[in-house]
C-alpha cells in the first residue's frame, strides 16, 4: 500500500489497487465466531443477464456503507452475494443469440440448449459481479452464490416436495396469466397493469327462439369465439324473463344458455355480460359455478387456433379486425364506443397478456400469507419507512394462488414424474427407479420449470446451507437488514417472509430497508428510450467510485427517490478533493516530526471545540445509520470535514504551527488524531480515498476497514470551550461579511474594537481574529463610544472598525456612485423591452423570462449599492 500521498487527487490511480489489497488481505471475509455479534446481509442477486446500471449502483451503496459500518463496530459482518439465473430473461437472450446464427431450441433439444445455456452463464454470469467490484463491494466473495447452484438446488427440491406433501401445492386447470411473446405462464406479480385506449363494442346476441336480442359490449371481440353463456344479476328485473333461455352465439351459431350470476353489476354497462371461461378470470369461476364448457380459441403465441374456425392461423388483434368486420355485415355490431381501460402487460417483455385457462403447478397462499401478515404487524420483521406496511398487507390479504410453473427450459425443472402405464403423479427430490402405485419404470418428468422468484423467496437461508444444519446458518440466520428497491416489494420481499416462515420458523430478517430509485436531474425515471441513465462504469473511470458512491447515500432517506446530474458528481469528486488537499496539508506539518496519532495532555480552546464537535458527529452518525438516515449521517459528516476541520479548525492552527514548541507539536497531534477520526468516520461512505490517505498517515492495524468506528465519548465532551470558540467564531464570520459586503481586499489591515461581557473569550481569540479577520490590532472592552465606524454585531459582541481603515471615503463613494448609474442604465434597458408591446408579442417565452429575471437582478443590485452608499454616509 501507498505510504506517500500522492501531490493530486486520482481515484484512477489507486482504486484497483487499493480493492486488490483488500481481497488479498481477505478483510471481507466472514467467520463464524461466537464472540462477536453476528450481522447479515444477503444481497438481492442481479440477473446473469445484466450489467451494473445506477439502481444496483445505488443499492450496492446502501448495502456497502451499512456491512462496512457494523464491521468497523466489532461485528462478524457477513455480506452475502449472488446471482439469480433470471429464467425468463436468460432464456430469452440466449434464443435471441441463437436466432442469429439460425438455430432454435428445438434444433438442440432440451439437454444441447441446458449446455448452452450453463456456457452463456459461464461467459456472461460473472460480468456484473466484476463490475460491482468496482464499486468498492466489500462483500465476502467465497460466499459467492448463485439460485441454480448444487445447495440453492437441493434447497428448491426440499422446499417442493415439503409443500406438495403438505397439500400446499398442486396441479390443476386454473386461468393464468399468459405471454404470447415468452410463451410462458407468469404470476399476478409480474404483470404490470397501464392504462391503454382502446373500445367497448356492442353487439346483439339473438335469442334462438326468435323474440329478440340481447345487447352486450366487450373490450374483446376476438374472444366471442370462446363464449360458452351469457349472465345477466339475478336481481336484475330487466332480465328475469330470459333467464335459462338460449341465444346464438353470431358468426358461429352455436347454442348458449343466459346464466344468472351475483359477478354481473347491474349498473355496469348494458348489465349483460359475455362469459368466456377459458380467457377471463372472472368468467371462469362464473364457469366453474354454472358448469359451462371451456373453450379455449388461441395458441401459445396467441394466435387462433382450431377452434376458432375460420379465424384460425390469425393474430389476436388481426382476427379482432376480421371478426369486427363481419360482425357488422351480419347486423351483430351495434356501435363503437372509445374506452380507456387497464390492460395487463408483462414485467419483461411489456406484451400484452392474454388470461388463459392452463395446466399449470400453483402455491396455495392463504395458508402461507396470514402468518407472513402477522410478522410484520407484530414487527418480527419491520419495514422502513413504514409507509410501505400498507402495500405490503393490500397484496398480502388479497393474494391469489401463486402460478409457479414456467413453460421454458433454464430453471429448476419441477420435481415432479407421471407413470405413463397408470398416470400415478410422483412428487420426489430425487428421480424415482419406478412406479410406486404399479411398479413399471415408464417414467417422464414434467417438462416445465419453476418460476424464478421461487428460488429466490429461499435465499435468505438456502444462502447459508439450509436444508442442512450448518454452522452458518445457525449463526447468522437469520439475516439483519435486507436493502432493497420498493419496486420488488411482492415479486421477492413477501415471498421470502412467508417462505422462510414456512421452512425455518423464523423471520427471514429483522428489517427491511426499502429505498427508492434514481432519477434524472429533472426528476424523470431513467430509461434507455430517453438516454437519460449514465453508465456507472462511465462515472467510476470519470470521477471515481467514491464521487458516486457519495451522490448516491447523499439526500437518500427510505423509499425516497434521488436525483441523479453532472453537477452533483463534480461537487462529489470536489469534496473528495478537498479531504485530499487536507490530509496533503496535514503531511507537511507531520512529516519531518515524530507525531504520535493520539490526543495531547494539554488542549486548547479550539482543540476542544474540533475534538467536542467531532465527538457529537460521531454519535449522531450512528444514531442516524441506525435509523437507516443514511443521507442525514453523510450530510453531517460531510459539513464537519469541510467546515469544521477544513475551513476553520486548519486555519486555527496554523497560528501555531510555525514553532517547535510543545504548542506546535500538540496542534499537530490534534490534527493528526482527527483526520485519523474523520477517515473513519467517512470509509464506509467513501471506502478508497479514506483507506489510499490513512495509509499514509501513522496508524495501528492493517486496514480502516477493520478499525474501530469512531463514537461517543463523554470525556472528550467540551460545551463550554465550544460556545467560547463560537463566540470569536461568529465574531470572524461577520467581521468578514462586512468587510466583502465594502469590497475591501484581506490584505487591507484594520483595526478592530470588540464590545463584550465575554472579555476574556475575545482576548484568548485575539489572535484568531487577527489571522482570519485581516485584524492588524483588536482591543476588547465592555463598551466603546467610537464614530466613524462600521458596526458588525453578532448575538455575544458588538464589533467597531474604524471607516477610514477600511476603504477611502470618498473614492468609494465616487465608486459606487458611478456603478449605481451603470447599473440603473442595464435596468432601463430590461424594462424598456418588457413595456414594448412588440418585443413581448414576438420574442420566445424563454427570451421573455431571461429579460425578466436579469431586470429583477438589476432592481436587487441597486438595491444593496443604495444601502452601501447610506452606510458610507
Amino acid at each position: 500500500m501507498a505510504k506517500e500521498l500522492a501531490k493530486s487527487y486520482k481515484p484512477s490511480e489507486f482504486e484497483d489497487r487499493i480493492y486488490d489489497f483488500w481481497m488479498k488481505g481477505n478483510y471481507f471475509h466472514a467467520e463464524v465466531d461466537k464472540d462477536k455479534k453476528p450481522y447479515t446481509i444477503v444481497m438481492p442477486p442481479p440477473n446473469i443477464t445484466g450489467q451494473l446500471h445506477i439502481g444496483h449502483a445505488l443499492d450496492l451503496t446502501l448495502q456497502d456503507t451499512l456491512i462496512r459500518w457494523r464491521r468497523m463496530q466489532g461485528y462478524a459482518a457477513l455480506w452475502l452475494p449472488g446471482t439469480d439465473h433470471a429464467s425468463i430473461a436468460t432464456e430469452a437472450k440466449i434464443v435471441e443469440a441463437m436466432r442469429k446464427e439460425g438455430v432454435t431450441k428445438d434444433d438442440l433439444g432440451r439437454e444441447g440448449f441446458l449446455k448452452r445455456a450453463w456456457e452463456w452463464k459461464e461467459e456472461y454470469g460473472g460480468r456484473i459481479t466484476r463490475q460491482f467490484r468496482k464499486l468498492g463491494s466489500s462483500c465476502d466473495w467465497q460466499r459467492e452464490r448463485f439460485t441454480m447452484d448444487e445447495g440453492c438446488s437441493k434447497a428448491v427440491k426440499e422446499v417442493f416436495v415439503k409443500l406438495y406433501n403438505k397439500g400446499l401445492i398442486y396441479r390443476g386447470e386454473r386461468i393464468i396469466n399468459w405471454c404470447p411473446h415468452c410463451c410462458t405462464s407468469i404470476s399476478d406479480a409480474e404483470v404490470d397493469f397501464a392504462e391503454q385506449e382502446g373500445f367497448f363494442w356492442h353487439l346483439r346476441y339473438p335469442l334462438k327462439d326468435g323474440s329478440g336480442y340481447v345487447e352486450i359490449a366487450t373490450t374483446r371481440p376476438e374472444t366471442l369465439l370462446g363464449d360458452t353463456a351469457v349472465a345477466v344479476n339475478p336481481d336484475d328485473e330487466r332480465y328475469k324473463d330470459i333467464v335459462g333461455k338460449t341465444l346464438i352465439l353470431p358468426l358461429v351459431g352455436r347454442e348458449i344458455p343466459v346464466v344468472a350470476d351475483a359477478y354481473v353489476e347491474k349498473d355496469f354497462g348494458t348489465g349483460v355480460v359475455k362469459i368466456t371461461p377459458a380467457h377471463d378470470p372472472n368468467d371462469f369461476e362464473v364457469g366453474l359455478r354454472h358448469n359451462l364448457e371451456v373453450i379455449n380459441v388461441m395458441d401459445d403465441t396467441a394466435h387462433m387456433n382450431e377452434n376458432a374456425g375460420k379465424y384460425q392461423g390469425m393474430d389476436r388483434y388481426e382476427c379482432r379486425e376480421a371478426i369486427v368486420k363481419d360482425l357488422e355485415e351480419g347486423g351483430f355490431l351495434v356501435k363503437i364506443e372509445p374506452h380507456t381501460h387497464n390492460v395487463g402487460t408483462c414485467y419483461r417483455c411489456k406484451t400484452t397478456v392474454e388470461p388463459r385457462v392452463s395446466k399449470q403447478w400453483f402455491v396455495k397462499m392463504e395458508p402461507l400469507a396470514k402468518p407472513a401478515i402477522k410478522c410484520v404487524k407484530e414487527k418480527q420483521t419491520q419495514i422502513i419507512p413504514e409507509r410501505f406496511e400498507k402495500v405490503y398487507y393490500h397484496w398480502m390479504e388479497n393474494i391469489k394462488d401463486w402460478c409457479i410453473s414456467r413453460q421454458l427450459w433454464w430453471g429448476h425443472r419441477i420435481p415432479a414424474w407421471y407413470c405413463d402405464d397408470c398416470g400415478e403423479v410422483i412428487v420426489a427430490k430425487e428421480t424415482p427407479a419406478a412406479c410406486p402405485k404399479c411398479g413399471k419404470n415408464h417414467l417422464h418428468q414434467d417438462e416445465d420449470t419453476l418460476d424464478t422468484w421461487f428460488s429466490s423467496a429461499l435465499w435468505p437461508f438456502s444462502t447459508l446451507g439450509w436444508p442442512d444444519k450448518t454452522p452458518e446458518l445457525e449463526y447468522f440466520y437469520p439475516t439483519n437488514t435486507l436493502v432493497t428497491g420498493y419496486d420488488i416489494i411482492f415479486f421477492w420481499v413477501a415471498r421470502m417472509i412467508f417462505s422462510a416462515i414456512e421452512q425455518t420458523g423464523q423471520a427471514p430478517f429483522k428489517t427491511v430497508f426499502m429505498h427508492g430509485i434514481v432519477r434524472d436531474e429533472l426528476g424523470r425515471k431513467m430509461s434507455k428510450s430517453l438516454g437519460n441513465g449514465p453508465d456507472p462504469i462511465d462515472v467510476i473511470n470519470r470521477y471515481g467510485a467514491d464521487a458516486l458512491r457519495f451522490l448516491l447515500v447523499t439526500g437518500n432517506s427510505p423509499g425516497n427517490d434521488i436525483r441523479y446530474s453532472e453537477k452533483r458528481i463534480e461537487a462529489c469528486a470536489n469534496f473528495a478533493n478537498k479531504l485530499w488537499n487536507a490530509a496533503r496539508y496535514v503531511h507537511m506539518n507531520i512529516d519531518d516530526y515524530d507525531v504520535e496519532n493520539k490526543l495531547p495532555d494539554t488542549l486548547t480552546t479550539e482543540d476542544k471545540w474540533i475534538v467536542s464537535k467531532f465527538n457529537t458527529v460521531a454519535k449522531e452518525v450512528n444514531e442516524n445509520l441506525e435509523k437507516f438516515e443514511l443521507g442525514i449521517a453523510v450530510q453531517k459528516v460531510y459539513e464537519f470535514i469541510w467546515d469544521c476541520y477544513c475551513d476553520w479548525y486548519i486555519e486555527l492552527a496554523k497560528t501555531r504551527l510555525s514553532g517547535d514548541g510543545e504548542d506546535a507539536q500538540n496542534a499537530r497531534q490534534v490534527l493528526l488524531y482527527v483526520l485519523d477520526q474523520i477517515l473513519r468516520l467517512l470509509h464506509p461512505f467513501m471506502p478508497y480515498v479514506t483507506e489510499e490517505i490513512w495509509q499514509t498517515i501513522p496508524h495501528e492495524g492493517e486496514t480502516v476497514m477493520l478499525a474501530k468506528y469512531p463514537e461517543f465519548k463523554a470525556e472528550l465532551d467540551f460545551p463550554e470551550d465550544v460556545a467560547e470558540m463560537e463566540r470569536v467564531m461568529d465574531a470572524i464570520r461577520a467581521i468578514r461579511n462586512r468587510r466583502s459586503e465594502m469590497n475591501v481586499p484581506p490584505s487591507k489591515k484594520a483595526k478592530v474594537y470588540v464590545a463584550t461581557k465575554f472579555a476574556d473569550t475575545f482576548t484568548n481569540g485575539t489572535p484568531f481574529i487577527q489571522k482570519l479577520a485581516s485584524a492588524n490590532e483588536v482591543e476588547v472592552a465592555e463598551h466603546f463610544d467610537i464614530d466613524g465606524a462600521v458596526t458588525v454585531v453578532t448575538a455575544d459582541a458588538k464589533i467597531y472598525i474604524p471607516l477610514s481603515e477600511l476603504v477611502d471615503k470618498d473614492a468609494e463613494l465616487a465608486r459606487l456612485n458611478k456603478e449605481l448609474e451603470q447599473v440603473k442604465k442595464r435596468l432601463a434597458q430590461s424594462e424598456g423591452k418588457l413595456n414594448n408591446a412588440g418585443f413581448v408579442a414576438k420574442a420566445p417565452e424563454a427570451v421573455i423570462e431571461k429579460v425578466k429575471g436579469q431586470a429583477a437582478k438589476e432592481r436587487e443590485q441597486i438595491a444593496l449599492i443604495t444601502a452601501a452608499i447610506d452606510a458610507l454616509k
